[in-house]
Order: structure tokens, then C-alpha cells, then sequence
């Protein structure tokens, strides 16, 4: 049996989707980013919630629906306390809620930059596979060759050969899989039995830990 390195990378996008959004201040189409506020509005029990937004531009505020006269009772406790104190973990998270931000513009920008924790899972002695677990908490543009071409310092020549060949398999596994964004929960499998630079060059990358022995 192939003695595996586990690894688990956590991706998390530097910058939340933008909304083109007709602006009252400029007179036209303009990027509007979250600015990290929520308003509410109580009417006896009912509830509405909103995410506010700035122009860019002119910083003039749109408001976003997040819940519209919602009964109190019918309110998740745990979001209800996000909401009334302004929780930036919540906000940060409701910020990436792609589906309700195409819902309202026919345009929503992404940003492909982002941060990497990586984190050792388990390690074996001779070990011939790495398995990398993909944390994915808020979506991304980033697409799967980019992301591990780039982190595993790799061509994406390379890596498509290398999956072609079945030498890089995933989880889900379908044909298209290297071109698409990453998911949370992806893992992906790489057969590194025919490289003898598995412990200087691949574990760095994969875990991060640069510190190893040469």
C-alpha cells in the first residue's frame, strides 16, 4: 500500500466579491464594496436586515437585503446575536454570498488573490503520495491548476500531463476538474513513487514548513 503525507491547505480569498450596482451618486454603473455594517430595522416583531455597501467612487451606500420582515422568532439565535452586534466573522461571510449578490446585479467581480494555512495532517516515513484536503470556507475564483501550479511550484503543462496520466487524481473526479474553481472539501491525490525529491522539495511546498533538512 502507498504510505501517504496528508496535508490540508485552507484557501481564503483576500478580497469579498464587488457588485456593479446604478449609483444615485454618479449617475451610472459603479463597483460597490461591503463596508462591513449591518442596518436593522425592527417593526414590533418583525425584522429587516440589511448589509450595507459604499460606491467606490462617491462612497454613497446600498443597502443589501438579508432578511426582509422576518418574524423574530423564526431567526437563527446564533445570527440574530451576528446581526445586532455587528459580528465581522458573520459579515465577512455573508460579504461572499455570491447567490444573493447575482441576484441583485447582472455584475459581481471576484478577486483571485487569497491567503494559504498549510497544515501537516499526517506523516509517514518513505512516503510515496501527497493527499492535500482543500478547506474552501468562502468561494474563490481560483481554479485547481492555477492553485496547485502555483503552490507546488509546477507548470500547468505539467500537472495537466500528470493528471492525464493519472498520476494526480481527485475528489471529486471529473474531466474539466483542473479548470475549474476550487471547492471546499476537494482533495486532491498525487503519485510521487518516481520522485526522488519528495522530502526537499515537495513536503515544503505542500506543508509550508521550509525548515526542513536539506
Amino acid at each position: 500500500m502507498c504510505k501517504t503525507l496528508r496535508v490540508r491547505w485552507t484557501i481564503i480569498p483576500k478580497t469579498a466579491p464587488r457588485p456593479w450596482i446604478a449609483c444615485g451618486g454618479c449617475g451610472g454603473l459603479r463597483a460597490f464594496q461591503s463596508s462591513g455594517k449591518i442596518r436593522l430595522n425592527a417593526n414590533g416583531r418583525k425584522l429587516d436586515a440589511w448589509l450595507i455597501y459604499k460606491c467606490l467612487t462617491c462612497e454613497r451606500t446600498w443597502n443589501r437585503p438579508i432578511l426582509q420582515r422576518r418574524n423574530v422568532r423564526d431567526i437563527d439565535p446564533a445570527v440574530l446575536d451576528a446581526l445586532q452586534s455587528n459580528d465581522p466573522d458573520w459579515i465577512r461571510a455573508e460579504s461572499f454570498n455570491l447567490d444573493a449578490l447575482r441576484h441583485k446585479s447582472l455584475r459581481v467581480d471576484e478577486f483571485a488573490e487569497f491567503e494559504i494555512a498549510k497544515e501537516m495532517q499526517h506523516e509517514t516515513a518513505n512516503w510515496t503520495r501527497l493527499a492535500i484536503e482543500l478547506m474552501v470556507p468562502f468561494p474563490t475564483s481560483t481554479r485547481l491548476d492555477r492553485l496547485l501550479a502555483s503552490e507546488l511550484k509546477l507548470s500547468r503543462s505539467r500537472l495537466r500531463a500528470l493528471h492525464d496520466k493519472g498520476m494526480v487524481r481527485t475528489a471529486p473526479e471529473r474531466a474539466d476538474i483542473m479548470r475549474r474553481r476550487i471547492r471546499n472539501g476537494a482533495l486532491v491525490v498525487i503519485d510521487l513513487s518516481m520522485e526522488t525529491e519528495r522530502e526537499q522539495s515537495w513536503k515544503p511546498l505542500a506543508t509550508g514548513n521550509y525548515a526542513v533538512e536539506q
